[in-house]
């Protein structure tokens, strides 16, 4: 690839980037590899035919046309963009857990729903239990919406009771009502703007059992969601605003990730990244140290040194609805 004119992405070793000049304008290749398999895009298709050739007189290869399916993952062009879901493979796991006729459920947990260990619980199939978990954590790879209560059944894994797979077939029905869901990335006009805009939050205490909190951000490209997480810290917070704190800061690291991802793919950004926090956002633009805070690990500070140095933008969302 070297030799043809790409550049390696540095921080996604698959991911290779070549530009080009073509009748004034700056035109970019981005070729993605994963083992065997292969990912082209351009604007220009004519470029695209042209490195096929190329590469087919080099190896061995097999031209599958338009991507429409992908590692599990599908994807469906439309008038107002392309679609990328995960319809199929969601089918096929609910035929695996034998739920393919089961009645949907609205919502992929019940409002309140707390997880415990108890010993005395009926314990159920530990090498079933896993495969659904394992099989719905890879669904959320086009599903934001069902990674809260992934992340919450994940907790389990070691020994699952009856509760715990209750949890788990109560997503799995969520999924029946909803896997044709998906991401959908519209299609961008010349000279719109190319910006990213993160939210983050974090409860106190989250988990009743040992006082740890769950944290989680959300990264829009534009409209589209393009990274989330839901995880269990191994930090336990002493209040509300400093659980969101470090929960931001998390996300700023994230954000950073991102920004040198696009700098890789050679897309220029509009502005700074924006993060939008709540009751923290003092804490990260001013950087005070008091009774309430000043027992706060200096890695968790990393968010007031990009503030400083103006990559990201910090900006008040109220976590209520």
């Amino acid at each position: 690839m070297n030799s043809i004119g790409f550049e390696k992405c540095i921080l996604e070793h698959g991911v290779y980037v070549q530009n080009s000049k073509r009748e004034g304008k700056v035109e970019r290749l981005i070729v993605c590899l994963y083992f065997d398999d292969m990912l082209i895009t351009r604007s220009n298709e004519k470029v695209i035919q042209n490195f096929k050739l190329h590469m087919l007189n080099e190896f061995e290869m097999s031209d599958l046309g338009k991507l429409s399916y992908f590692l599990g993952i599908e994807f469906v062009e439309t008038e107002k963009g392309i679609v990328m879901h995960q319809s199929r493979y969601a089918k096929e796991m609910l035929k695996k857990a034998e739920m393919h006729d089961c009645n949907a459920a609205n919502t992929p947990a019940e409002v309140g729903l707390r997880l415990e260990i108890d010993p005395e619980e009926e314990a159920v199939d530990v090498t079933y239990y896993r495969s659904m978990v394992g099989s719905l954590r890879y669904l959320c790879n086009t599903r934001p919406d069902v990674s809260y209560s992934v992340g919450l059944v994940s907790r389990y894994m070691q020994n699952p009771r009856i509760s715990h797979l209750n949890a788990v077939k109560r997503i799995l029905r969520y999924i029946q009502g909803t896997h044709g869901y998906g991401i959908l990335f519209p299609r961008r006009k010349g000279g719109m703007e190319v910006r990213i805009k993160a939210y983050s939050d974090a409860d106190w205490c989250g988990d009743k059992s040992d006082r740890k909190r769950i944290r989680r951000y959300l990264f829009f490209l534009g409209d589209s969601p393009i990274s989330w997480s839901s995880t269990k810290e191994s930090v336990v917070a002493l209040s509300s605003c400093e659980a969101e704190y470090i929960a931001a800061c998390e996300a700023t690291c994230q954000a950073m990730w991102l920004k040198s991802v696009m700098e890789g793919l050679k897309i220029e950004l509009t502005g700074k990244i924006k993060s939008c926090i709540d009751t923290a956002i003092d804490l990260a633009k001013h950087p005070t140290s008091h009774g309430r805070s000043k027992h706060i690990e200096t890695k968790f500070h990393y968010i007031r040194e990009q503030v400083k140095e103006e990559k990201l933008e910090l900006c008040h969302c109220k976590s209520e609805m």
